[in-house]
């Protein structure tokens, strides 16, 4: 009897999902980036409505965060829904919004094994043209013909073991 009162019927597991669904889609849309990402990550699991859902949100009229999680999810999708998920990149590659196109693109290019670059320093408009190490033009210790890089012998008077006022522990 413990058993049959454990067992969920059909329309209540219906429900939890509906439930679930709808928790994650709204997690999707969220302007925290990893809040959303960790949704579309779960929605890839659920198959066809997880991929209904990635994909309105990536083709829809939503904030930029929920444009690239729902791109990460959908190239996130396994087994027999990696195709279809593939074309729905290739699909985006043809929108008109710009962040739905960057986001399909940087997904394929994952998604063929590409290596993204780390993103370059920008650089301060106001000393373009300067150079960064200013202190150092000039004093090159490689080129080791600099006058600062020279060793010079201190001499004798002035080495601190010399000292006239101070007696020495060796005598």
């Amino acid at each position: 009897m413990a058993s049959e009162r454990e067992q969920l019927t059909d329309e209540q597991k219906h429900a939890a999902a509906v439930e679930l669904l709808a928790e994650l889609k709204k997690k999707l849309h969220s302007d925290d980036i990893s809040t959303a990402r960790k949704a579309a990550h779960n929605l890839s699991w659920m198959q066809e409505d997880g991929l209904e859902i990635l994909k309105d949100a990536l083709f829809g009229r939503y904030p930029r965060t929920a444009k690239k999680a729902a791109a990460y999810g959908i190239r996130n999708m396994k087994g027999r829904m990696a195709k279809l998920a593939s074309q729905i990149l290739n699909d985006g590659l043809k929108h008109r919004d710009r962040t739905t196109k960057a986001a399909c693109e940087k997904a394929l290019f994952l998604l063929s094994g590409g290596i993204p670059e780390k993103n370059q320093p920008r650089r301060n408009k106001r000393r373009s043209g300067h150079s960064h190490n200013k202190h150092l033009s000039g004093n090159t210790r490689q080129g080791g013909n600099s006058t600062n890089t020279r060793i010079h012998a201190i001499p004798r008077k002035h080495r601190p073991d010399s000292h006239p006022n101070r007696k020495s522990s060796a005598r």
